[in-house]
This record gives C-alpha cells, structure tokens and sequence, in this order.
C-alpha cells in the first residue's frame, strides 16, 4: 500500500517477515507550486538568463506547475529565499544558477522535505554535470516533470567544538582544503564575473606558482594521512571538465576521499593529463578510501584554505561529515536507469 506525502511516495513492502516502510524513487505527483530561485548575475548568458526562465515557467506551466521566479539580491540571500519557501510550504523549490547558489538554496533546504530541482547555469554547476542536464534551461526545465525524487546525504563542514569561529555549513557535490581551497580563496570575483570560468583557470595556473605546498593531516575512517591536497567528495564530477572522486555517489551515505601528499610542484604538473582524463586513480602519492567524518588538520603553522562546493568557508582545522537523510533531489528520468542499482534511501517516520 502506497501513501503520498509531501509530494512524493512511501511503500510498505514485506522483507523476511518485517515490516519496513522504505522511499522508492517516484515520479513528482501533486506538485502544483515551485519557487525558482535565480541569481541574476552568475555564469555566462546573464542578459539572456530571463528570457529563458520565462519559456522555462511556461514549460512547467504547461505540466500544471505554477512557478514563481525569485531573485538573488545578494551573497546569502539564495538561503534566505529557500528558508522562506519551506515556511511557506512550497511544494518544490528549483535553483537556477552555478554551484555556489545552490549551494546556498542547499542551506536553506537541507533536513526540510521539499525537494530540490536545477535549471543550469553559473561557471561550473558540477550537479547538472553528475544528473547529466542539458545546458540549457528550457530543456532542463522540461525534464521537472518527469523526474523522480530521491531521499539523500549531504555533506556537512564545521569547525572545531574549541574554536571560536562557528562554522557550520552544508555541502551537495564536493568539499576540499589546499590548493584548490587557496585558489576559491583568492579568485578575483569581479574577474569571475567578466570572465566565468577562465578566472578560476588564470588563478589556478597563478597558484600553481606561487602556492607554499604546506602539509594538512587528514584523519578518516581509521587512516591517518600527511598531504598536501584532501578533495572531500560526493560527486565523481569536480570543477570544470575534472573528474576526481570517480567512485563516489550522490545515493551513498559516504565520501569518497581524495589525498595527494605530493609537495613537488613538478609532480602536480605531470599529474594535470591525468587529472583532465579523470585517471588520478593509481598515480603516485595519489591516495583513495571512502569515509562518513573527516578531520582535518593543518600539519603546521601554516595557513591552509578550505572550499565546498566552490564557495570558501576559512582555515583548517575542520570536520566533515556525511548526515544522511538530508535532502530531496529532483533525478531526471532519463537518469533513472542508471541509478538502478543505487539502494533507496530510509523515508522519515
């Protein structure tokens, strides 16, 4: 016997004698109301950005979906904007816009039941990538409707219970401290706004210069590492064209882990063809294992940046952590075959 709930379908189903109630991926039903959420300003095409969420809102019109578009105004405002959409008791909230606002939207959705939807845009959109949506917005949004929902993880970075500085963010696709963490640290954001994501790629090549290679100590899941690189993943997709953490998945309840414990910059360049094949996986001092809590430590007095999801949240030392159960996701159906085999998530009581 199925029951409908906030949009989407739980099953009791007999295993070995019990009872269990478990979520099954099933189509959107009854969802009648979503808020796009937008950020006029990220990635490329902005002046053309309106236009296509207007044909995008006729699309799902058209299905019976009445959505509402909602500006970002500011850095933060994106979390805002989602909060108010879970007290108002919005159906569905779609997110147009690059990795970091849905990152925010993120925020402001996670551990609520309203699931969550990309139209892509912005410089990378990593998610659109790992759900394999097309690039374009009308097209993407008329995958909405058809789509499935899927219960899953996300990741979850904060700062030590000893230190002052409170940090306390969730993360969907990818989490990391180094190099790539100085690099979203220092990136010019005007330049980023010209440019997309060839500011990433100018300021990376810029580090590769003059970055100091400082040792993080990574403790996870019984192992202790010294290095130089810890990408924290949930996504096999990285930025831009990278694939780095290949086995990991959005429908598991773990990270994938990622340390390099190189301080050669010789050895980071020699890896970059490799990098770019998505191939890390068995190049020297290259280091792989799955984890639910990460520490992360810096190794000396050294200043050592952090990232999730494109965004930067300061210094270590940090913790991630997987905490399961914390998000709806809108799959496209093309997608589904794919995820066959993915176990369905535990639905809340």
């Amino acid at each position: 016997m199925s029951v409908e709930t906030a949009g989407y379908y739980t099953m009791r189903v007999e295993l070995d004698t019990r009872s269990e109630t478990i979520e099954r991926p099933t189509m959107l039903r009854g969802i009648h109301d979503a808020l796009v959420i937008y950020n006029p300003t990220s990635g490329r095409r902005r002046g053309a950005r309106l236009g296509a969420l207007e044909a995008a809102s006729r699309a799902l019109k058209q299905a019976g979906i009445a959505a509402e578009l909602a500006p970002s105004t500011a850095p933060g405002s994106a979390t805002e904007l989602a909060r108010r959409a879970v007290a108002e008791k919005r159906e569905l909230v779609i997110a147009c816009g690059g990795d970091g606002t849905i990152n925010e939207i993120v925020n402001g959705l996670a551990q609520s039941q309203i699931p969550l939807a990309v139209l892509p845009a912005g410089t990378a959109n990593i998610l659109a990538k790992e759900l394999g949506i097309p690039w374009d917005i009308p097209a993407a949004a008329r995958l909405i409707p058809g789509g499935t929902l899927r219960r899953i993880a996300l990741g979850r970075v904060t700062s030590p219970p000893s230190s002052l500085r409170g940090i306390d963010r969730y993360f969907l696709c990818v989490g990391g401290a180094g190099p790539d963490g100085a690099l979203v640290h220092a990136v010019d954001e005007k330049l980023k706004l010209r440019m997309g994501v060839l500011a990433y790629w100018a300021e990376g090549i810029r580090q590769l210069f003059i970055y100091p290679f400082p040792e993080l100590h990574v403790k996870a899941a019984g192992r202790e590492v010294r290095g130089t690189l810890l990408v924290v993943g949930r996504t096999k997709h990285y930025g831009g064209p990278f694939r780095i953490t290949t086995e990991a998945s959005l429908f598991e309840d773990s990270f994938e882990l990622m340390v390099s414990t190189s301080r050669s910059r010789l050895r980071y360049l020699l890896d970059l063809p490799a990098l770019w094949l998505g191939r890390l996986r068995g190049r020297p001092r290259i280091h792989y294992w799955k984890a639910t809590e990460v520490e992360c430590l810096p190794a000396s007095n050294s200043t050592v940046f952090a990232q999730v999801d494109g965004e930067a949240v300061g210094a270590l030392p940090l913790q991630f952590q997987i905490v399961p159960d914390a998000l709806t996701l809108v799959i496209p159906a093309a997608e589904e075959p794919a995820l066959a085999g993915a176990a369905p998530a535990q639905a809340k009581d």
